[in-house]
């Protein structure tokens, strides 16, 4: 676990969704793959798609027909593809190891907890509930608020939900973009070094700490908690 000398203390703990709450790979990658099983071609092997599951539709079909948004066909594919994706939602996504105890852990020391994520509210509100989620105190989805991380917005709205001043909560993600977003709305960040993480090293992400495993969390809120509370760090 790599952290630095001193964070403020959190009062919230917000987290990205697919990559860093849920492993959510596995259905993305099979909505992606149905688009090519009918058009009769090979399936993209799952190693390949994985890593940029955290991008959505615009990496999945990057990854799996080497398109990008804008390009011919791009739109249609993208169409079929969350089609697909809302139709099995959660048939292998699952909460990652340790995430469970995580989640009960916040509310026991007085931490809120709340969800940031890409995703349309669509496949959110499906999603959240099927895979154990439900108990979050905010969940903003990508169209929630007019911008999409890493513009701020999401975070700064996640915040104003939970009555909390941006600085008093970290947010955890397993993108580069999570990382931005939360720089720019003023929280401290947490890279997920569990999570997808696009085939990169988040250590290069400029995060105020990098985490290996979800429990590894409690460890880094204990040690800042204790830093504030005996008066070595301003607490918000």
């Amino acid at each position: 676990m790599k952290s630095p000398i001193f964070l403020p203390s959190p009062r919230a703990i917000l987290f990205d969704l697919d990559g860093t709450l849920a492993d959510t790979a596995p259905d993305l990658a099979a909505a992606v793959n149905k688009l090519q099983i009918a058009r009769a071609l090979d399936p993209t092997p799952y190693a390949l798609l994985r890593p940029v599951a955290s991008a959505g539709a615009r990496g999945l079909i990057g990854a799996a027909f080497a398109l990008d948004p804008g390009d011919e066909t791009y739109e249609e594919l993208r169409n079929e593809f969350l089609d697909n994706y809302a139709a099995e939602i959660a048939i292998k996504s699952q909460l990652f190891d340790g995430i469970s105890a995580l989640l009960k852990w916040l509310p026991q020391h007085n931490l809120q907890w709340g969800i940031v994520t890409n995703k349309a509210a669509r496949f959110t509100d499906l999603l959240v509930p099927q895979i154990g989620l439900q108990n979050a105190g905010c969940v903003i989805s990508g169209d929630t608020t007019p911008h999409s991380k890493p513009h701020p917005a999401p975070l700064l709205e996640a915040a104003r939900r939970l009555k909390l001043s941006p600085e008093s909560c970290w947010y955890v993600g397993d993108d580069l973009r999570d990382i931005q977003a939360g720089q720019a709305a003023g929280m401290p960040t947490i890279a997920a070094g569990w999570g997808y993480c696009g085939n990169v090293e988040p250590s290069v992400w400029g995060a105020d700490a990098l985490v290996a495993a979800p429990l590894d969390l409690l460890d880094l809120i204990d040690r800042h908690r204790t830093l504030n509370s005996a008066g070595l760090i301003a607490s918000d």
